[in-house]
C-alpha cells in the first residue's frame, strides 16, 4: 500500500510567502531611493564644493590684490613723507607758547565760576534750590575744563612733535621698509597658482604668530606716522592752525557762556526782587488782616459777655416768677416771651462761642504763615546779597585786575551800587 511522504522541515503560510515577497520588493526600491539620493546629494556637494573653493580662490586672490593696493599706497604716502621736518621748530615753540599762556589764563574764570557757587551755597532754606543760575555757573565750568582740556591737547601735540622731530625720520624709515617687505611677500602670494612648483602642504599653517598685530593696528600704526610726518611738513600750516583756532574758539565759548552766566543772574535777581516785593505786600496785606482780626475778636469777646449778661438776665427773671402764689403761677405771654428769649440767647452765645473759636484759629494760622513770609523773605533777602555779590565778582573777568575794587562789602554786606530793592534787605540782614 502507498505511503504520502512529507519533508519534514517548517511549513509557512500562503500569506507569509506573499508578505515575504512583499517586502523584499519594497526594500528594493526603498535602498535604490536611498541610493539614488545619495547620488543626488553627493553630486550637489561635488558642484558646491567646486563653486565654493573657485569663489575661495578668486576672493582671496581679490583680497591679496587689495591689500598690495593698500600697503603700495601706504608706500607711496611714506615716500611723501620722507622730507625736512627742522624748518618749522621754532614756531611751532612759540605757537605752543602762546597756548600755554591761554592755559594759564583760563584759571581766573574756573575760580570765580567757583567762587560762586560757593557764594550761593550760603542759601538757606528754600531758596537752596538748583536754578538756572545754578545750572549756568555748573556748566560753565564744564566749558572751562573742555577749554582748558582742548589747549592742554594741543599744547600736548605741540609738545610731541617737538620731542619726536628727530626720531620721526628713523620711524618711517622702518615703517618704509616694513611696507616694501610686505609688497615683495603679497606680491609673491598673488603669483602662486595651482601649478606653481614650490606649493606645499605646512604644518599648522593657520596659526596666528606670536607678534601679530590687527588691521587696525596696524593702521593705526602707519596712521600715525603718516600723521606725525605731515605734522612736521604742515607744522605751519596746519598745527599751528589748529592751535590758533582752538584759542580762537576756546575764547569765544567762555565769552559766550559769561553772557549768558551773567544774564541769568540778572534774569534771577530781577525774578527775586519781584518776589521779594509779592512778599512784602504780602506781609503787609496779613499784618493789617491780622490788626483787623483782633479787633473783630475784641468785638466777638464783648458781645459774648453781654450776651452772657442778657442770659443772666433772662434766667433770673425766670427763676424769679417761680415763686408766683398758687393760680398765679401760670404760663403767661412773659413765661414764653423769656423762654423763647433763653433759647435766643443761648443759640446766639453758641453761634459767638464757634466764630470767635474760629477767628482764633484764624488768627493763629495769619500769624504762623506770617512767620512763615518773614523767614522767607530774609531768605530772599539773604540770596539776593549773595547773587549781586556774586556778580560784583565776576566783575574780575571783565575788568582788569589793577582796576577791580569791590563794590560788595563782605563783611558789612553793604553795597556801593544803586539797587533800591536790596537795600532793605542788606539793612536787614546787616
Amino acid at each position: 500500500m502507498a505511503t504520502l511522504s512529507t519533508k519534514p522541515s517548517q511549513r509557512f503560510r500562503l500569506s507569509d510567502w506573499n508578505t515575504n515577497s512583499y517586502l523584499l520588493s519594497t526594500n528594493a526600491e526603498r535602498q535604490r531611493d536611498a541610493s539614488h539620493q545619495i547620488r543626488q546629494e553627493a553630486r550637489v556637494l561635488r558642484n558646491d564644493t567646486n563653486n565654493q573653493t573657485l569663489w575661495d580662490e578668486h576672493d582671496n586672490r581679490t583680497r591679496l590684490a587689495e591689500r598690495i593696493d593698500t600697503v603700495n599706497r601706504w608706500k607711496e604716502l611714506l615716500d611723501k613723507c620722507l622730507t625736512d621736518l627742522d624748518a618749522e621748530i621754532a614756531a611751532l615753540a612759540k605757537m605752543k607758547e602762546s597756548a600755554e599762556q591761554n592755559l594759564q589764563a583760563k584759571n581766573l574764570p574756573l575760580d570765580v565760576a567757583i567762587e560762586c557757587l560757593t557764594l550761593r551755597e550760603s542759601r538757606r532754606d528754600i531758596d537752596v534750590v538748583m536754578d538756572p543760575v545754578d545750572d549756568e555757573l555748573r556748566k560753565e565750568v564744564e566749558v572751562i575744563e573742555a577749554t582748558k582740556k582742548a589747549l592742554q591737547h594741543k599744547i600736548g601735540q605741540a609738545f610731541e612733535q617737538l620731542c619726536l622731530l628727530q626720531e620721526v625720520r628713523q620711524q618711517l624709515g622702518s615703517d618704509h621698509r616694513g611696507k616694501m617687505e610686505t609688497l615683495e611677500i603679497d606680491r609673491g602670494c598673488l603669483s602662486l597658482n595651482l601649478n606653481s612648483p614650490n606649493i606645499s602642504l605646512k604644518i599648522n599653517p593657520t596659526r596666528v604668530p606670536k607678534d601679530s598685530t590687527t588691521l587696525q593696528e596696524w593702521d593705526e600704526f602707519s596712521q600715525f606716522n603718516k600723521d606725525r610726518a605731515e605734522a612736521e611738513m604742515k607744522a605751519a600750516t596746519e598745527l599751528r592752525e589748529a592751535i590758533v583756532l582752538t584759542i580762537a574758539e576756546t575764547n569765544n565759548e567762555l565769552e559766550a557762556q559769561r553772557v549768558a552766566t551773567e544774564f541769568t543772574f540778572r534774569k534771577r535777581l530781577r525774578e527775586m526782587e519781584r518776589v521779594y516785593s509779592e512778599l512784602r505786600w504780602q506781609e503787609k496785606n496779613t499784618l493789617e488782616e491780622i490788626t483787623e482780626l483782633q479787633a473783630d475778636i475784641r468785638h466777638l469777646e464783648e458781645d459774648l459777655r453781654r450776651k452772657l449778661l442778657n442770659l443772666k438776665l433772662a434766667h433770673t427773671r425766670l427763676e424769679a416768677r417761680t415763686y408766683r402764689p398758687n393760680v398765679e403761677l401760670c404760663r403767661d405771654q412773659a413765661q414764653y416771651g423769656l423762654t423763647d428769649e433763653v433759647h435766643q440767647l443761648e443759640a446766639t452765645i453758641a453761634a459767638l462761642k464757634q466764630k470767635l473759636a474760629q477767628a482764633q484759629d484764624a488768627l493763629d494760622a495769619l500769624f504762623k504763615h506770617l512767620a512763615r513770609l518773614q523767614a522767607d523773605i530774609t531768605c530772599k533777602a539773604n540770596s539776593m546779597l549773595l547773587d549781586t555779590k556774586c556778580l560784583d565778582t565776576r566783575r574780575k573777568l571783565t575788568v582788569p585786575a589793577e582796576k577791580f575794587v569791590p563794590e560788595v562789602d563782605t563783611f558789612t554786606r553793604t553795597t556801593n551800587r544803586t539797587l533800591s530793592p536790596l537795600k532793605r534787605c542788606q539793612l536787614e540782614l546787616a
